[in-house]
């Protein structure tokens, strides 16, 4: 057993308002250099929907992530082996166009202040951010089909619609049954990143003691194969610098035990962050899983963190007390691992991603029934209507299944059933009018007791800023001291010691997993 630690997250999707507060924090701290304008570290995508970059989710177009053979059961990276690597080392066939991100651009301001006094009304004028020539059409943006989930330009082009009917499809945009939601995507920090596999030049790697994927500026030649081998598109080419970037998981923030930025600033609460320990001599076994079975083998990957074997082998790897402690008090534990509420995205892409999602309870398909608005058809009438709600929600099951499970239905109506038992239990407990019958029969097909109830309701309700985001003291200053043995054990905290040895003047070498 290989304990390691992994910075987690969890995005509760029922509570996702849509505002892009997060990507704009984002935005402002990390991505507004020049060669950054069409950066969006983070990203809120309308699902239904092409999401950013276009068509990101086709891998037979982008080739990201790694494939399965049938037959021997082993992984190997999708976009290519070492000799496609060579052979395309100067032509990327597979790296997304600017056109599939968009042109960035700003305005002829200028000429709208200044122009002269006329009987036409003076217009800004689209300039391009890139080569700062005016754009006739502006044709696309980071959030281009946002709240066009019912779109047939947007919506029927979403790769996770092929394997729904024709009548599904029709009946998610007919307009009294539109439906969509909002999937808020950064880097996933994955445990077998696509991106790492991919670059030639090796400067990507996994920090030893959190797990965040980063890229070094120093060793990146631009061969761009990490934007390909990442089957989520959050790895970015600066055209200015020529280097690749992405989301470092606000690092700086993290090691002053803050969360990061757009976690920080989500307006509707919907982010969780905490440690979690895995062991790492599982991940071969759970990515060469078939995909009906990927997201029981990524939580088998998730270690007990109460566990005494996991507890000793975390220390015998250098993992501290107060680490353990934090990843006994993680809710990202808890979403994914305890409750199984949780799940990963695409996880047919099979990057072991560390970012989980939380389905949303979508409205049901309605009728009335003696003036009365009811969920329940007829051969129902024993069960409450939330729990009758299920295979009738607007998003189909195999919709949800594609984008969560690998198209498993059996798990996305699991997490479904807990959440509604979840729902029934706290309206019998705080408003009455649900039956006892109704509540036990929702907490046997939910698998849940009232007592889990509880718990997830607080920490999906009422959860402190402190519960929210427990944030793993990093111990980065026990790494440096690791990397520079010679600082002087007494004197290395005094600022006039550090800068005569040069201390945070020298890059430290990297770690990798």
């Amino acid at each position: 057993m290989d304990v390691r630690a992994q910075v987690s997250m969890v995005f509760h999707l029922d509570k996702c308002i849509g505002c892009h507060t997060c990507s704009i924090a984002c935005k402002n701290i990390w991505t507004d250099r020049k060669g950054t304008e069409y950066h969006w570290w983070n990203n809120v995508e309308t699902k239904p929907g092409t999401g950013f970059p276009t068509l990101w989710e086709d891998q037979e177009k982008y080739r990201g992530g790694w494939e399965r053979d049938p037959r021997t059961g082993k992984v190997r990276l999708k976009l290519q082996g070492k000799l496609g690597t060579l052979t395309n080392i100067f032509y990327n066939p597979y790296l997304p166009r600017i056109d599939d991100y968009y042109e960035p651009w700003t305005y002829d301001y200028e000429n709208l202040f200044n122009a002269p006094l006329s009987d036409d009304q003076p217009t800004a004028r689209p300039i391009s951010m890139v080569t700062g020539e005016y754009i006739d059409t502006v044709e696309a943006g980071p959030n281009w089909d946002d709240d066009l989930g019912g779109s047939p330009v947007y919506a029927d082009n979403d790769p996770n619609l092929k394997n729904l009917s024709p009548e599904e499809r029709r009946s998610m945009q007919e307009l009294g049954n539109l439906v969509f939601f909002y999937l808020p995507r950064i880097c996933n920090h994955c445990l077998n990143p696509g991106c790492v596999a991919a670059c030639p030049a090796g400067a990507i790697y996994k920090r030893g003691e959190d797990g965040i994927v980063l890229i070094s500026q120093e060793k990146c030649r631009a061969w761009r194969m990490c934007i390909s081998g990442c089957p989520y598109k959050k790895v970015y080419f600066n055209w200015f610098t020529g280097k690749s970037e992405k989301c470092i998981l606000c690092y700086p923030r993290l090691e002053t035990g803050q969360p990061p930025a757009c976690f920080h600033a989500c307006v509707g609460r919907i982010r969780y962050l905490g440690l979690i320990l895995y062991d790492a001599d599982r991940i071969t076994w759970a990515i060469s899983q078939p995909d009906e079975y990927l997201v029981e083998a990524q939580r088998s990957v998730i270690l007990d963190p109460f566990d005494p074997e996991v507890i000793r082998n975390a220390k015998a790897n250098g993992i501290t007390d107060l680490m353990i402690e934090y990843a006994q008090r993680s809710p990202v534990y808890k979403f994914f691992k305890l409750w199984k509420l949780a799940l990963p995205l695409h996880p047919e892409f099979r990057t072991l991603p560390m970012l989980f999602y939380v389905p949303p309870m979508q409205p049901v398909q309605a009728v009335q029934r003696n003036g009365v608005y009811e969920t329940v058809d007829a051969g129902q009438e024993g069960l409450a209507p939330m729990l009758a709600a299920l295979e009738k929600n607007r998003t189909p099951i195999k919709y949800l299944a594609s984008l969560f499970s690998a198209g498993n239905e059996q798990i996305i109506r699991e997490v479904y059933h807990k959440l509604i038992a979840v729902r029934i239990y706290m309206r019998f407990k705080k408003v009455g009018d649900v039956t006892p019958g109704d509540v036990q029969r929702a907490l046997q097909l939910g698998q849940t007791t009232p007592d889990e109830c509880e718990a997830i309701w607080r920490l999906t309700s009422l959860p402190t800023f402190e519960e929210r985001f427990v944030v793993p003291p990093l111990a980065r200053e026990m790494a440096v001291e690791n990397q520079f043995p010679e600082l002087d054990p007494e004197r290395r905290n005094y600022p006039t010691y550090r800068a005569e040895v040069g201390f945070g003047f020298r890059k430290a070498p990297e770690r990798r997993w």
